[in-house]
């Protein structure tokens, strides 16, 4: 029987958000990146063809940098993960609580992007999780669940405890 999703060992463990704020800076944190880590490409405002156009040249130097891709919304398509030249689909989700968390497994998520763990630039004043409601709310999902809001190294390190698998970020990369 094939597997339903890809083997947790073959997702990044360390992932970049990308969006307009990162600007020409997104060049700099693709190049931050371990090898084999993921970008998450968002860049929700920028307008379709710019869009498409700057997607194919992220996606050529995530290929030359043998990093995963991921593209969240639409018009690009939802949850394409490209691995080195090579294509395939797999759901990811965010999710900010228990129940969504939930739903996306019901929905064949492969992957939940869980946020914002910690406060974060991305949503100032916004509320956090923090790392015990973060555990609790991630217990059993039997997933690999990638923490997201005010990440970097560290912080994920300390969040291995509970469960977390990988850690995402924007400005940790930048």
């Amino acid at each position: 029987m094939p597997r339903r999703h890809p083997h947790p060992a073959r997702m990044p463990r360390r992932w970049l958000m990308t969006d307009e704020r990162l600007g020409d800076a997104l060049w700099a944190a693709i190049d931050a990146l371990p090898r084999g880590s993921g970008i998450v490409f968002r860049h929700y405002v920028t307008a379709p063809q710019a869009r498409r156009a700057l997607f194919e040249r992220v996606r050529r130097y995530a290929c030359r940098r043998r990093l995963v891709l991921v593209v969240a919304g639409p018009p690009l398509g939802r949850g394409a993960i490209q691995r080195h030249g090579r294509h395939r689909d797999v759901l990811t989700a965010p999710v900010h609580s228990r129940t969504e968390a939930i739903a996306a497994k019901r929905a064949g998520a492969a992957l939940l992007f869980v946020s914002p763990v910690y406060p974060t630039r991305s949503h100032p004043g916004g509320p956090s999780l923090g790392p015990v409601r973060f555990g609790l709310m991630i217990r059993g999902l039997k997933l690999p669940v990638i923490a997201l809001g005010g990440m970097n190294e560290r912080r994920w390190r300390a969040l291995r405890a509970t469960g977390a698998y990988g850690w995402a970020a924007i400005d940790a990369w930048a």
